[in-house]
């Protein structure tokens, strides 16, 4: 994966729509559209190979809407500019964090300890069972 590919074409590739923000800031929220939404097909996405689209696509599905954009929503700043500039940046750490293969598990055993904790744990378990039970009259 070319990181550098992955932020310029979505730098290129990128939609922006504006609409006003939520939350405080006075008579700004009411008069200014601050809040971006960020719009970016997945197959303009370049320096992804194939397997890296088809894991984005799977790990971002819920992000990706009907026509394959990928969208993401930035309202944390007052200002415009500061919004988009936050939606380009958290876009692209999606996508290479996405993208990106999983590392391979490596199956391993419990330990010494781990196993007599377990042992433990069951033989207390069972012996406050037995206490519960009444006592044998003989």
């Amino acid at each position: 994966m070319d990181i550098e590919a992955v932020k310029n074409s979505v730098g290129r590739a990128a939609q922006f729509e504006f609409s006003r923000s939520g939350g405080p800031g006075g008579q700004n929220v009411n008069k200014v559209n601050t809040k971006v939404t960020l719009k970016v097909a997945v197959e303009a996405i370049e320096g992804l190979s194939e397997a890296e689209r088809r894991r984005l696509r799977e790990k971002l599905a819920g992000r990706i809407n009907s026509q394959d954009f990928l969208v993401l929503q930035a309202q944390d700043e007052r200002s415009q500019t500061a919004n988009r500039a936050t939606a380009l940046e958290r876009l692209a750490t999606l996508i290479v964090t996405a993208a990106r293969r999983p590392a391979p598990r490596i199956p391993t055993k419990p330990g010494r300890a781990a196993k007599e904790r377990r042992l433990s744990v069951k033989k207390a378990r069972g012996q406050s069972k037995i206490e519960r039970k009444k006592p044998d009259v003989d």
